[in-house]
């Protein structure tokens, strides 16, 4: 699998980014295929970091209603992953 293929957004969140500031983590949304081995190489060629550790979660979609219809969102996975102390990973950054 493409290493740019396997990591799709960075998921920002209240909570994230308080988590992001305690200790040096940041969470991605990234590919339903791909596991936790090709994440963690996916991130440390495109950002330049060492990764600690990665967890992956599975996220179920939510059924909603459309009116009478009822539907249900797409099923996607996220991960967490902790960096190496001091380093960084700056999503806003000019």
């Amino acid at each position: 699998m493409d290493i740019y293929s396997i990591i799709k957004k960075p998921l920002v969140t209240e909570k994230t980014s308080l988590k992001t500031d305690d200790v040096s983590s940041i969470t991605l949304v990234v590919d339903r295929g791909s596991n936790k081995i090709e994440i963690k190489k996916a991130v440390e060629t495109l950002f330049k970091t060492n990764v600690i550790s990665v967890r992956t979660v599975n996220v179920s979609g939510k059924v909603k209603r459309f009116g009478r219809t009822s539907g249900k969102r797409q099923n996607w996975k996220k991960a967490y992953i902790t960096l190496e102390k001091g380093q960084n990973i700056d999503f806003f950054e000019i």
